[in-house]
């Protein structure tokens, strides 16, 4: 099979794997201990988690902190939720932002939504009412790699005296994280784990825990895997080392996929874009036998969270796609170990699979 869903999760790093293993212990070991236990093992655990927070921190700007969660919808979450009793009540999102993002400014209330245009860039001249209290933007897009440009979106926010919030989880480990009060991030879109995500908070900005309980990382409750973690920690160390021969790399396989897929149309910018990301669509196109017929190349509609809800989306939709335009798109992701055989070998069944519906 030829994998090519990179944005919807990514093979794990034999690194992060090795990582893992040790604290995968059997009662016959020692590393089975709760990282939160004051004795010996418990310690051991704990310095772990530790060690790997300071290789997830790394790739952050300095002054700030790390708090584990389970994922990054529960990371955006704890960062809504949790600022919303310590800024004023308005949030502003960008159009394209992640369902985490947007079902979370519904249920919260008294939102406004930023327009984008065809390629994806947020307004930035867009007004922004006098109680806005927080502000989203994403940093790459997981639907068609818009990169969005933090810099205005920081003064915007600092005028409007709103806390600036970004979604990472497409860009952390890719691209310089550049600097916000939160940004919320992934382990297994970076080659590590399912199972564990992150909240970068700002120094002296506080937050309400939203998970009660033992608040074990201050903000959070619940006991952390150590295994997990250990993971995601050398996930992250691996992408430090690695971002300059990965992001080459991606540039390779994406200057041979455009040429692939040159008749096809392609959704969203071509510079202004994370280039393992390739979303095109032929348009009167039927994605659901595509997929069907190219059982061997695993490629998505969009995204994997609204996989199954049978609406358009609401990313291709905001940047003036029709809903049949939207229903005829594909999203075609690679990564570090997508080689170019791979997009060869796909692009052929691809194509093939096209040309018999007559496009």
């Amino acid at each position: 099979m030829i994998y090519l869903d990179y944005q919807a999760t990514t093979p794990l790093a034999a690194e992060a794997r090795d990582a893992m293993l040790r604290w995968l212990g059997g009662a016959e070991s020692d590393t089975f201990g709760n990282p939160h236990s004051p004795h010996r093992m418990g310690r051991m655990a704990a310095a772990t988690v530790e060690a790997a927070r300071e290789k997830i921190a790394a790739l952050f700007p300095p002054g700030g902190r790390i708090v584990f969660t389970g994922n990054a919808c529960e990371a955006i979450n704890l960062a809504m939720r949790g600022s919303a009793s310590r800024r004023k009540p308005g949030i502003a999102f960008s159009a394209i932002e992640h369902a985490a993002v947007r079902d979370t400014a519904f249920a919260l209330g008294n939102w406004h939504e930023i327009p984008v245009d065809a390629k994806g860039k947020a307004d930035s001249g867009d007004a922004l009412s006098e109680d806005t209290g927080l502000v989203a933007v994403m940093a790459v897009n997981n639907e068609i790699g818009t990169i969005q440009g933090l810099a205005p979106w920081r003064e915007k926010a600092r005028e409007a005296g709103a806390l600036l919030l970004v979604d990472a989880v497409q860009s952390y480990g890719k691209i310089h994280v550049e600097e916000a009060d939160l940004i919320a991030i992934s382990s297994h879109k970076v080659y590590g784990p399912k199972g564990v995500g992150a909240l970068w908070v700002r120094d002296g900005l506080e937050l309400d825990p939203q998970v009660t309980g033992g608040l074990q990382e201050g903000l959070r409750s619940g006991t952390l895997s150590p295994a997990l973690i250990a993971g995601f920690g050398a996930a992250a160390q691996l992408a430090q080392e690695r971002m300059e021969a990965d992001a080459a790399h991606l540039e390779a396989l994406w200057t041979r996929a455009r040429e692939l897929f040159e008749d096809w149309t392609l959704n969203g910018s071509a510079d202004a874009r994370w280039h393992g990301n390739l979303n095109i669509r032929k348009d009167g196109l039927d994605v659901a036998r595509l997929i069907s017929e190219c059982r061997d190349v695993m490629f998505s509609a969009g995204s994997a969270c609204a996989s199954g809800s049978g609406r358009p989306s609401h990313v291709l939709k905001a940047i003036g796609l029709t809903d049949a335009q939207a229903k005829s798109s594909i999203r075609i992701g690679m990564g570090r170990y997508t080689t170019l055989d791979e997009i060869e070998t796909a692009a052929k069944a691809i194509n093939a699979a096209a040309k018999e519906q007559g496009l």
